[in-house]
């Protein structure tokens, strides 16, 4: 096993999680998707994902949930379904792109994999009671549509070009951070 493939598969497969942590339906169907149609390969273990009743079964969900979390009371609920599917997405989605190239083991794939897409969504759920009180739930869907296109983004980039993924996530990650530490430095001061 190539060394290069390896890293890959594992920069590849933050990225992935971290596409669930934004919407958790998007990259399981991608992933599925190109599984069934040959494009990638996840393995025995993780052949479920292709299955037509777990297509399906996923391309209902995410429509439903793309289309509710634009709904300002609805999209509450949803993201507080989410703490719990997110890391789940995140967990099986690590796991199988990193399972056939990496020798990390399926526990540690798993726990990187919920950790990664947990976090994500914590700082989308966090930010979200932010922009429904600024905008009166009007900024809703279109910070839902954003967070939708990211998750879009990071899927297609952690098949094509993993370390384009991981360096998005990355910044996903920390800039909000950043932005949350000086917001609170300016509210101590005043």
């Amino acid at each position: 096993m190539e060394i290069t493939s390896a890293v890959g598969a594992v920069l590849g497969a933050f990225g992935l999680s971290g596409a669930a942590g934004l919407n958790a339906w998007l990259p399981l169907l991608a992933a599925g998707l190109a599984d069934r149609f040959g494009w990638i390969d996840l393995g025995h273990s993780y052949s479920w994902l292709s299955s037509i009743p777990a297509l399906i079964v996923i391309g209902v969900l995410f429509v439903v949930d793309l289309i509710g979390d634009k709904i300002p009371a609805l999209d509450s609920v949803l993201h507080g379904i989410g703490t719990l599917v997110a890391p789940a997405s995140g967990a099986v989605l690590f796991a199988a792109e990193s399972s056939l190239s990496s020798h990390l083991s399926p526990t540690a794939a798993a726990i990187l994999g919920a950790l990664t897409a947990g976090s994500v969504h914590v700082g989308r759920t966090v930010a979200r009671p932010v922009v429904t009180g600024t905008t009166a739930g009007l900024g809703n869907p279109v910070v839902s549509t954003a967070e939708d296109t990211v998750s879009l983004i990071l899927t297609v980039l952690a098949f094509a070009l993993p370390v384009l993924a991981f360096l998005a996530l990355l910044i996903l990650l920390i800039v909000p951070g950043i932005a949350i530490v000086k917001w609170r430095g300016r509210v101590r001061r005043r």
